[in-house]
């Protein structure tokens, strides 16, 4: 099992948004700490090249990243000042996402520290998302044959709307989405199967949906290869999910997601995705417990 992480993980940012981004250096200290993974398991990725972007976005939104021209708007839309340090950590945590596909083809599962920005259009970011890295990770599957058919498994507590527009017209690549009906984005767009979640809703109901439909998708789709967006943010404690799971809920999720991929042989790349405890070792717990479940089911 190998995890992918980015040294550029905070300091272009304004204070008021520097507290969940420590997540991203505290996680793998903590894996290390408790012997969930070895030095030798790290890896800091390289960076996307725009050649590979392109597949996915428009040259005028890539030309608009390289050259710091987002306007005021556009950067208030992403949530993030545009610097370049934030871009070029943008583009390596794409880069990291295309190499967990390459190596979880290999060992079962690859796991990105940071990742899972399904807000990004193919022309625009939206909410803290600037490139889509999984719609990017895909297309790369699909253009160098080493995938011909494609479940993106998105449980973060957020529709993904825009890995559901990017993919809308593309047969190959399946969107599933498991969001609150009532959350961010207020404008959904239509995955090829979403599954909205009422406010309050807790995890025995959670977990009884998420049983009721992925086992159904993945007989019907006989994917290659699945993406798993493992969003913390539908803890209770989470500021901003409006759901009720609990740590053990969240993990039993994770249990059944990789459980299901690991019966089937399905090679799976995982990104962490959004979560806003206010307790940081909530969110750091959380996000570990997917890792440890990662190496109990591909090792």
């Amino acid at each position: 099992m190998k995890i992918f992480y980015h040294p550029i993980y905070a300091h272009p940012l304004p204070e008021n948004h520097r507290f969940p981004m420590q997540k991203y250096e505290l996680i793998p200290a903590q894996l290390l700490h408790d012997g969930t993974i070895d030095a030798s398991q790290i890896i800091e990725p390289g960076v996307c090249s725009n050649d590979i972007l392109q597949r996915i976005h428009t040259t005028e939104y890539l030309q608009k990243i390289d050259t710091l021209g987002l306007s005021a708007s556009e950067q208030r839309s992403i949530g993030f000042p545009q610097s370049e340090q934030l871009m070029l950590r943008e583009k390596m945590i794409t880069k990291a996402t295309i190499d967990c596909c390459l190596l979880a083809k290999e060992e079962g599962v690859a796991l990105n520290v940071a990742g899972g920005t399904h807000h990004a259009f193919a022309d625009r970011g939206e909410g803290f998302c600037i490139l889509n890295d999984m719609a990017v990770a895909a297309q790369y599957l699909l253009d160098q044959q080493l995938a011909t058919k494609i479940i993106i498994i998105d449980l973060d507590v957020h529709q993904g709307n825009g890995t559901a527009k990017i993919f809308a017209q593309e047969k190959k690549v399946c969107t599933l989405s498991m969001h609150g009906a009532h959350n961010y984005p207020f404008r959904k767009e239509q995955s090829d199967i979403d599954i909205p979640l009422k406010d309050g809703t807790d995890g025995k109901e959670y977990l009884d949906l998420l049983q009721q439909h992925l086992p159904g998708v993945l007989e019907s789709l006989q994917p290659d290869f699945a993406f798993y967006l493992s969003g913390v943010d539908v803890l209770e404690t989470d500021r901003f999910g409006k759901l009720r799971l609990t740590l053990a809920d969240c993990q039993e999720r994770d249990e059944y997601v990789f459980s299901q991929l690991q019966q089937q042989n399905i090679p799976v790349t995982v990104a962490m995705g959004g979560g806003y405890s206010p307790e940081i070792k909530t969110i750091v717990e959380a996000h570990c417990n997917t890792y440890r479940v990662a190496r109990k089911y591909f090792g």
